[in-house]
């Protein structure tokens, strides 16, 4: 049984926990192990390299650390999150390429009594795993239940393919390891040309107006092909094609209904698991139609199809941004 140590990150234990939960479940069947790193910590997301960027490689190292030191014959980190796999990534690549850097790192490790030297671990998205490690042929062998007729639009969004530090995918503009596996489970897998664009990320709190254009785009692509899903590899994407949705068709006066989950869920159903299992019916925009298409019947919905609440502005001169140092500072 193939071993690996996983980092699951903050997203897939709380708001995108149906990710981790259908991750688990196909672990299972295709017979990964997959270890936790004890004790980690917040990968920093994507803010905070702005504030302070030598904390933040900090931050990610301890994480590197950590696995390094639990390997236990395995130098295979794993995680599932985009933002997770890129700052993970990042770091690790940031510290084989500057001396300068790795041991600054590592004196802030050191503060903890650990040390990571760069390249102990090397860091890999779970598609990367599942397309290059397990293949195509045992995740077909698998499936009990085809995806026959349901029409997938495949989105990686855009942190996952680029800046692709050690080489993983295909093509940093057009990769299609995704659609590999969809199709190996016998989905439709529609033409999709936005599958690299940003979603937005944060945006929605930022500026709603730019955050619902970006949603709006992918969201009407997938319309505009038909899709019955959006299946995405990203706890952001997810959350934002997903949860913003109605607040992006209030905007804009439209009607979009396009459910968006994650490929997890989908090689879960391929598997034969049962839709519950795997987090169906904790999407604000219902699968139950899409899941209909292949004889699933789809739980019942956890969330009201309601938009979410506006966010409460506690400054109304907007969020805090950091400041610059003056150069006379």
């Amino acid at each position: 049984m193939p071993k690996y140590i996983f980092y699951p990150g903050c997203s897939i234990e709380r708001s995108a926990r149906p990710y981790l939960d259908s991750t688990l479940a196909i672990r299972d069947a295709l017979g990964i192990e997959l270890e936790e790193v004890h004790d980690w910590n917040c990968c920093g997301a994507t803010e905070y390299a702005s504030l302070h960027l030598l904390a933040s490689h900090a931050l990610v190292g301890r994480n590197l650390a950590l696995a390094a030191q639990q390997a236990n014959g395995s130098r295979t980190l794993v995680a599932g999150c985009s933002a997770c796999y890129l700052n993970l990534a990042k770091t690790d690549y940031y510290m084989r390429q500057s001396t300068g850097l790795a041991d600054k790192i590592n004196t802030a490790l050191a503060a903890g009594g650990l040390q990571y030297k760069p390249g102990a671990v090397q860091v890999r998205h779970l598609l990367d795993i599942l397309i290059n490690d397990v293949g195509l042929e045992l995740i077909r062998s698998k499936v009990t239940r085809p995806l026959t007729g349901l029409r997938i639009a495949a989105y990686y969004g855009c942190q996952v393919p680029r800046p692709d530090y050690d080489h993983r995918f295909n093509n940093h503009e057009y990769p299609t390891q995704l659609e590999q596996i969809m199709k190996a489970l016998g989905a439709t897998v529609i033409d999709f040309p936005l599958k690299t664009h940003c979603c937005g990320g944060h945006m929605t709190q930022i500026s709603e107006a730019t955050a619902y254009e970006l949603i709006r785009r992918l969201v009407h692509a997938a319309d505009q092909y038909r899709a019955d899903l959006v299946v995405t590899l990203c706890p952001m994407c997810q959350l934002n094609l997903d949860v913003y949705q109605v607040e992006m068709n209030k905007h804009f006066r439209s009607d979009y209904h396009v459910p968006t989950v994650f490929f997890t869920q989908v090689m879960g159903l391929a598997f034969g698991v049962d839709p519950a299992r795997l987090g169906f019916g904790k999407e604000f925009v219902s699968a139950r139609n899409a899941l209909a298409r292949i004889g699933v019947e789809a739980p019942p919905a956890e969330v009201e199809q309601v938009a979410p609440p506006a966010a409460k502005r506690g400054r109304p001169e907007g969020l805090p941004m950091p400041r610059m140092p003056h150069p006379t500072e």
